[in-house]
């Protein structure tokens, strides 16, 4: 049971989004500074990871926003198709970004270049304790909106690849692995490719006004 009216509802969603969109985009600007100064390919690579999230989390703030705006007599179905151009758009890069990642970390695993593991510590701690925040203020409104639901999976995502840069420093720092960054980094490059083909196959589906995918036509006939 839902409380409050659907606009209502449509205010706080998009509060909780805006919110954990704030958050993720300062983590970004963190992640990048910080992978920087280490050396951190992973840190780097997380960092994009993170620019799919902000992209995801965008785009939900910018269909929830537009779905509470009233169609007019020329956009009787309103701006729904600019928020699908903008997520095929952001698809093409981000699988671009994870390609060039992926060739950075195939090079640092031909030749493992030294890495600052105490920065990168901290600065992927600092980043694992801002996604479980966002998480906890999207967890509460997730059964509310599906676009909420989205970001809140997104955010968990960006946890998981933030431990993936912790363990990749603890590697470092115990074991002298520097491989550890470039190794995380390919599998973070991976999970950006997975999430940006999705994106992408969604958005062309849409466009091409396709089936949508949880319907069976056969079960229709």
């Amino acid at each position: 049971k839902h409380n409050g009216s659907p606009h209502e509802r449509s205010v706080s969603a998009r509060g909780s989004i805006k919110t954990a969109l704030i958050i993720t985009g300062g983590v970004l600007v963190f992640e990048l500074i910080g992978g920087v100064y280490s050396n951190s390919l992973a840190l780097l690579a997380d960092a994009g990871h993170m620019l799919t999230d902000v992209a995801a989390l965008g785009l939900s703030f910018f269909a929830i926003w537009f779905a509470s705006k009233p169609a007019t007599p020329n956009k009787t179905y309103g701006f729904y198709r600019v928020e699908i151009l903008a997520a095929l758009v952001n698809g093409v890069f981000l699988v671009l970004l994870a390609l060039l990642i992926a060739y950075e970390a195939y090079g640092r695993m031909l030749e493992p270049q030294v890495v600052r593991g105490n920065l990168m510590l901290i600065v992927a701690s600092g980043g694992l304790f801002a996604n479980l925040v966002s998480a906890y203020i999207l967890f509460g409104k997730q059964s509310e909106s599906l676009n909420v639901r989205g970001a809140f999976f997104h955010v968990l995502s960006d946890a998981i690849c933030s431990v993936g840069a912790i363990i990749a420093s603890l590697l470092i720092i115990f074991l002298g692995w520097n491989a550890a960054d470039a190794v995380i980094s390919g599998i973070v490059a991976l999970l950006i490719l997975s999430s940006s083909w999705i994106l992408i196959r969604g958005a062309v589906d849409i466009l091409l006004e396709g089936a949508p995918s949880h319907i069976n036509l056969m079960n229709l006939k």
